[in-house]
């Protein structure tokens, strides 16, 4: 008995079995494919992010990059193992009280301040597992910066970070998003208790009775913030005025006014964040006019690691409250700084302070 493929001719049975193993390697290959894309699809998770859109993440994170400061001061918090890369290089603030690792990372740039810049080569290199979006604001820009992750084909996960008020369920979400939701509710928990404390406070003081505050920035001093910025936004949170009213005129705010503007404000304390200008005020005769620097009421703003009221804007702001509420209203709330700055960065850092060290933190 003949099969088929003897009845051919020999040229077309040649070409028949030729055909038959190029099926064959198909399928192999088909098979193979699968076995490579199905686990990779069984890995991954598809979540909503604080904006509101789904995104596919891989089931295990363990390296991701923020755009912006407060992103990359957030993972920090939850997880400092997980950063990938920073958004500049580390100022020497910055260095003490984190892991040494960190001022290792490369600098990828990110959407930090007007100059909206990324190192889209060093990113590719990193790769990833997503990045963490923060934009203030839905604009053209903000678009265009969105787009340029969607060409590099990395996930993006968006958490909303506008004010303080943002920062529980912050935590919480990343949290979750990486895996570490008992650390999550800890920090939850931290900022919520902070949050609604500081506001019963406050509501206790008569308007007649609010310090009224003079948030100086820059080398010079006269860089500040208007009432209603995101950047100023702890002053009437923990029972303060500020004298420099009105809205908003950019995000990035930093408004430059002039001595004589200040003279007329005439604030009962300045909040300083430049450690230099701090160190001139007292001996700068056109400061001495000025009823906050007469009665000492001049206050250097802790900054270790990070700024504790401002700028970048963090989670040490949740300390920052308890340190202005104190400071404005030392009789009305009644704190030991020492202490909480030590049970602070114990949960937020994984510092252990000492005594010496918590007082050197909070007068740098």
């Amino acid at each position: 008995m003949t099969t088929h493929a003897q009845r051919l001719p020999a040229g077309l049975a040649r070409k028949a079995k030729k055909a038959e193993r190029a099926m064959k390697v198909k399928l192999l290959c088909g098979i193979l494919l699968c076995l490579f894309i199905f686990p990779l699809a069984a890995h991954s998770r598809e979540i909503i992010d604080m904006s509101g859109r789904k995104v596919t993440i891989p089931d295990t994170i363990s390296k991701v990059v923020a755009v912006s400061p407060p992103g990359t001061y957030l993972l920090y918090a939850i997880d400092p193992g997980v950063i990938a890369g920073l958004n500049f290089p580390l100022w020497e603030n910055e260095k003490q009280f984190t892991l040494p690792g960190l001022k290792k990372l490369p600098v990828i740039g990110g959407l930090v301040g007007q100059g909206r810049t990324l190192n889209q080569e060093v990113l590719l290199q990193v790769k990833p597992d997503f990045v963490l979006f923060w934009a203030w604001r839905d604009d053209a820009i903000n678009r265009q910066f969105e787009a340029t992750l969607a060409k590099l084909g990395l996930p993006r996960v968006s958490v909303r970070l506008d004010s303080i008020d943002d920062y529980p369920a912050a935590l919480l979400f990343l949290a979750e998003v990486l895996g570490k939701k008992e650390r999550g509710q800890l920090l939850y928990r931290y900022a919520m208790d902070t949050l609604r404390e500081a506001k019963a406070a406050a509501a206790q003081i008569p308007a007649a009775d609010r310090v009224t505050v003079y948030y100086a920035d820059g080398l010079d001093g006269l860089g500040t913030e208007r009432a209603a910025s995101l950047h100023a936004e702890l002053i009437p949170l923990a029972g303060g005025v500020n004298v420099h009213q009105g809205e908003v005129l950019d995000h990035y705010g930093k408004e430059t006014i002039s001595m004589e503007q200040l003279l007329l404000y005439d604030p009962q304390v300045i909040l300083v964040k430049e450690k230099s200008f701090f160190d001139t005020v007292f001996r700068d005769p056109r400061w001495g006019n000025i009823r906050a620097v007469r009665d000492r009421r001049v206050y250097l703003i802790p900054h270790v690691p990070f700024n504790w009221f401002d700028r970048p804007p963090s989670f040490m702001r949740l300390l920052g409250i308890k340190w202005l509420m104190h400071t404005l209203h030392p009789d009305l709330y009644r704190i030991d700084m020492v202490a909480e700055t030590r049970s602070f960065y114990k949960l937020f850092l994984g510092v252990d302070l000492n005594e010496k060290e918590a007082r050197e933190v909070l007068t740098p």
